[in-house]
């Protein structure tokens, strides 16, 4: 992938998330194609109303994979929020079935593992800074 900058008023930037939720308990609750791609369909959906562009993204059966852009001013925890909370609201309306495969209410584990996605590696970029001294 070609390494691109995105540009504001008064910052230049490059920021990559890496986001995978899980459902609860790694129940197997999107265990169709047309369940994984409704999710897709409605991350995508999202996307615009959260500031974000998606990169790729892929659910199995029991978690899902999110690489997104986003901006300085992007609020991730809401970014998180958003997608959990409508994804398992409109799964659960759309597929009553995939209830048989839940604990109670809750769709989605309440954790998340969220990481920055550089387009260079951290130790290139640490023997960058460390370099800079040299200069």
């Amino acid at each position: 992938m070609k390494y691109k900058l995105d540009k504001s008023a008064h910052s230049v930037y490059a920021l990559h998330y890496h986001l995978v939720v899980v459902v609860k308990y790694r129940r197997k609750a999107l265990c169709s194609d047309e369940i994984r791609e409704r999710l897709k369909d409605i991350v995508w959906d999202l996307s615009n109303e959260l500031g974000i562009e998606i990169v790729a993204h892929e659910p199995a059966e029991d978690h899902y994979h999110l690489l997104f852009k986003a901006t300085p001013k992007t609020n991730l925890v809401n970014v998180v929020n958003v997608i959990k909370g409508v994804s398992s609201r409109k799964l659960r309306q759309e597929y009553p079935e995939i209830q048989s495969f839940l604990w109670d209410n809750a769709f989605w584990s309440p954790s998340y593992f969220l990481a920055t996605s550089g387009q260079v590696s951290l130790d290139v970029l640490k023997d960058y800074v460390d370099s800079q001294t040299e200069k």
